[in-house]
């Protein structure tokens, strides 16, 4: 029986979930910290978010290889990268090497499919993408999570990012993911009536429940950044640099995870608690 998304939320409705599916970007983040940024190294770290944030949050984000059987909230990357080390991801296409049934039978619970959104001339291949990701989760019992990123084509010298953001929601939301991953308009910063306005338009597109990423957003930032969100139709967050950096800036990540980071988890869900729109009241 195909789950819902209650899997991936808290009782009340609202998700804190952690993103840990970063790959050349974590090595980067690694090695800019002057850490060890081999295979082991990336795995360690991933363990460690996983073992000390995990357990507060309502679902846990990894990619492939890092999969953790069983564990309640699961949902597995199933898209591939286009990224030089030390850039940006650049384009992404459906990972043919994640079974998607075989993914559940492992224990997860959703896929996630990240969708770079640019006015190129492949706007209507990224469209089908999505569309035959969320169809392809369903098949398998699976939820779909979508996380369209809106970029700069190379010639669009005036890009404006609220724009885009909603550009991507019109194009992508009817393919009807059941959890939508948008960017934090304005990256969470300038006017909070503007931010909020953008927001209830973001909430007045999807046809479906939302959630904002932490990509872009200073760490600082995100707490009003959420809040923002929230009141402006969101359901939650799922996000990742803004909970578990202070981890890479210290000797002893562990302890960072256990206390400031697990700190600021904790608050991110008391703000989503207090201001999000439960996924199940989301009814167009």
């Amino acid at each position: 029986m195909r789950p819902t998304l209650d899997a991936v939320a808290y009782p009340d409705g609202t998700f804190a979930m952690v993103a840990m599916d970063q790959r050349e970007s974590l090595r980067t983040m690694l090695a800019d910290h002057g850490r060890p940024d081999d295979a082991e190294a990336i795995r360690s770290f991933k363990a460690a978010v996983a073992e000390h944030l995990a357990p507060l949050a309502s679902g846990f984000l990894i990619d492939k290889g890092y999969d953790a059987p069983r564990r309640p909230g699961w949902i597995l990357a199933a898209d591939a990268l286009t990224q030089n080390r030390g850039g940006p991801v650049l384009d992404t296409h459906l990972d043919e090497s994640v079974d998607p049934h075989g993914a559940r039978e492992a224990g997860a619970v959703a896929l996630k499919l990240l969708v770079i959104w640019k006015r190129d001339d492949q706007q209507e291949r990224r469209v089908e993408m999505a569309r035959s990701f969320v169809r392809r989760c369903a098949d398998a019992g699976l939820l779909s999570v979508l996380e369209p990123v809106a970029q700069p084509a190379d010639d669009e010298p005036n890009f404006d990012l609220d724009t885009a953001i909603l550009e991507a929601a019109e194009a992508l939301g009817p393919v009807r993911p059941d959890l939508y991953k948008a960017q934090v308009p304005s990256r969470g910063v300038g006017d909070p009536v503007a931010i909020l306005a953008t927001c209830q338009q973001l909430t007045e597109i999807l046809p479906t429940p939302w959630v904002v990423l932490s990509n872009g957003v200073a760490r600082d930032d995100f707490p009003r950044a959420v809040e923002l969100a929230c009141q402006g139709g969101a359901s939650g967050t799922l996000a990742g640099r803004a909970l578990w950096t202070p981890a890479l800036e210290t000797l002893t990540p562990t302890e960072a995870l256990a206390t400031p980071c697990r700190d600021r988890l904790s608050l991110i869900a008391d703000i989503v608690h207090k201001h999000a729109r439960p996924w199940h009241q989301v009814t167009s």
